[in-house]
Order: structure tokens, then C-alpha cells, then sequence
């Protein structure tokens, strides 16, 4: 549907990288949570379990060792690409009003929810660099917003 020459979707206020870095410092909060829950029987299994002694971390870079980050990483890819279907929000996109939405402005489907996590990884991995791309982005679109086809946007403020 377009009005005055832009589609329904440009007319809906993008989100400023500012605004994400917010939610996204805000969810670390959650998924830190889950780490933790997901470590307990990871540290448990190999203190009790494998009859070391209980001040011995798991050995870095060790098979547990990545089974347990890889753990991590899946648990925290549920919560979010939960969160975006279920709402389009994480816990810490709510207080700032920021909404993940497909690029025709609908429910963005689980495969690309999917991209868009495993995308935001690599950014993230990368010092931020695909989420700094939003500031020299024409569309102000970050790596994982381009590679998904998804966009976030700011819902206005409840009256």
C-alpha cells in the first residue's frame, strides 16, 4: 500500500542504533540469567559427575567447554527469536518502544529470525561492527536487518 509516493512501511519511524544499543544492553540482563541456569548442570555434571575436585573449573576450550557456550548461545537465540514472533519485542526492546518487524511490515517468520539471530552473532562477534553499520547505512539498516529482511522500528507512545 503506498501514500505520497512511500510504502506503509517507510512511514513508520525507524529506530536509532542508540534506541537498539539500550534494549540490547537491557537483554543482557535476561540472557545472563539464562547462562547461569544453563551452567549449573554443566558445572554440576562435571564436579560431581566426573569426580574433580570442586574448585577445578571446566578446562577452557575443552569439548564441555564449548558444549556449554554452544548451550548458552541456543538458549539465548530461543529467547529472542521467541520474543520476536510472540511480539515482535525482547524484554529490553519494551521500555523503549522498539518492535522487529518483516520488511512488508508483518510477522517476520522463523527462518528469518533465525538469519537475523545468527547474523546479530556474527556482528557482535565482530565488536559490533554490523550494529555501527547502521550509522553510515543509507536506511539506517543494521547487518542483520539487511540479511533477514527485517527492520525495527519505534512504536509511537501510548496516549
Amino acid at each position: 500500500m503506498k501514500t505520497d509516493g512511500k510504502s506503509a512501511i517507510d512511514a513508520k519511524p525507524r529506530a536509532l542504533i542508540g534506541w537498539r544499543l539500550l534494549a540490547l544492553a537491557y537483554d543482557l540482563w535476561p540472557v545472563l540469567a539464562l547462562w547461569i541456569l544453563v551452567a549449573v548442570p554443566f558445572t554440576v555434571g562435571y564436579t560431581f559427575l566426573g569426580h574433580h575436585d570442586s574448585h577445578q573449573n571446566i578446562p577452557p576450550y575443552s569439548l564441555l567447554w564449548w558444549l556449554q557456550w554452544l548451550s548458552c548461545w541456543i538458549v539465548a537465540g530461543v529467547y529472542v527469536v521467541l520474543s520476536w514472533r510472540r511480539g515482535g519485542q525482547t524484554l529490553g526492546m519494551r521500555p523503549w518502544r522498539l518492535k522487529v518487524i518483516a520488511a512488508n511490515g508483518g510477522a517476520p517468520s522463523w527462518p528469518t529470525l533465525g538469519v537475523r539471530y545468527a547474523v546479530a552473532t556474527v556482528s557482535l562477534l565482530l565488536g559490533g561492527l554490523g550494529f555501527w553499520w547502521a550509522w553510515v547505512d543509507r536506511e539506517r539498516l543494521t547487518w542483520h536487518d539487511r540479511a533477514s529482511g527485517t527492520r525495527v522500528i519505534r512504536l509511537p507512545k501510548k496516549a
